[in-house]
């Protein structure tokens, strides 16, 4: 598993897409394919999860837990690459689900980071390797 952080409109979709030679199908946006999904893949299976805050701000929503989605996926899914903005910096928000959803979502990216192999951040289209 990879992971690929950076701002808002920053190129980090396109930089794994060309990074890695993935197209398009390999893509899920702020979704996570369930094991089917993954069977039917191209590009011998690697799984490209982008804007992965958002997937957490829907699982919330909804009242799923975030870890145990993410660990069930990581399970079944070893070759992923994960896109995420940077939550986080700025002004910390009023509403208290915004305060939570940022909370969770930094601590699954530092969980992520921990396990991934391979960890980057990418600016104005540039990867910076971070682990």
């Amino acid at each position: 598993m990879k992971l690929i952080i950076g701002g808002f409109a920053q190129g980090k979709l396109d930089y794994v897409l060309s990074k890695y030679q993935l197209k398009e199908g390999n893509v899920w946006d702020a979704a996570l394919p369930d094991k089917q999904e993954i069977l039917k893949m191209e590009s011998g299976g690697c799984v490209v999860i982008n804007r992965f805050h958002q997937w957490v701000r829907e699982c919330m929503s909804r009242g799923g837990c975030p870890q145990k989605e993410l660990d069930a996926f990581l399970e079944r899914c070893k070759n992923c690459v994960i896109i995420s903005d940077e939550v986080g910096n700025g002004i910390v928000p009023a509403d208290s689900f915004e305060r939570e959803y940022r909370e969770q979502a930094g601590r699954l990216l530092i969980r992520l980071a921990q396990k991934a192999e391979g960890v980057e951040r990418v600016i104005c289209g540039i990867g910076q390797k971070i682990k």
